[in-house]
């Protein structure tokens, strides 16, 4: 396209939805419904844990173009060892919803400035099985996307303050390795706004030797 590049993984859902034979499955408007906890609950009927593994793996390919469904697949990821039916049922949904969007993807337009916002956010204690919360981040160059990542803290926060705060770190990190990445195209990021929605932490961000 001469006004930008669209980044597409079309071909890879069909045949993904043909091998696990969703194919003709209905489709849905959401990746993941509000309504299920996934935990993990030993009395549950189990799934043959290979197939399941098979349709995770095939599903983490994906989110190179498709953001929408990254905490998904990586929550669902979590139940590898010993998936129950609620978890196939969760990772089916995911496939549904692919089915009905397989036209979306990335778009980077032309002439887009260099400008180069990071978005932090955190679910506290969103995991149901040892409540640790999860991070994510997100990497604006200009209005296009260009890196995020989704990923449950190694430590358990408390207070949401603290698990904003690592989140917010990582954001950091990832801002002062955009910058370093985008020397060797000879340009030089000057400030890197880093964004979150919580007002403490950032108060705690302008002093950082403050101990949580």
């Amino acid at each position: 396209m001469e006004d930008g590049i669209f980044f597409n993984q079309s071909k890879y859902i069909k045949e993904m939805l043909k091998k696990f034979g969703l194919k003709y499955s209905k489709p849905t408007k959401t990746p993941m419904s509000m309504e299920i906890k996934l935990t993990k609950d030993d009395e549950a009927d189990s799934v043959d844990n290979s197939e399941y593994r098979d349709m995770i793996g095939s599903l983490l390919y994906l989110p190179t173009s498709r953001l929408d469904i990254m905490f998904s697949v990586c929550l669902c990821a979590r139940f590898q060892e010993n998936p129950k039916i609620t978890h196939l049922e969760a990772v089916k949904r995911i496939f549904r919803y692919i089915r009905g969007t397989t036209r979306l993807g990335l778009w980077y337009s032309k002439g887009t400035g260099i400008e180069t916002i990071v978005y932090a956010d955190f679910d506290h204690a969103g995991d149901y099985v040892d409540r640790k919360s999860s991070k994510g981040v997100c990497t604006f160059m200009g209005c296009c996307s260009t890196s995020w990542f989704a990923k449950k803290q190694t430590t358990l926060a408390i207070f949401t303050t603290k698990a904003e705060y690592v989140s917010v770190e990582k954001a950091c990190q990832q801002a002062q390795w955009m910058k370093q990445a985008l020397i060797d195209y000879n340009i030089r990021l000057e400030d890197v706004l880093i964004m979150c929605n919580n007002k403490v932490t950032i108060d705690l961000s302008k002093r950082p030797r403050t101990t949580l």
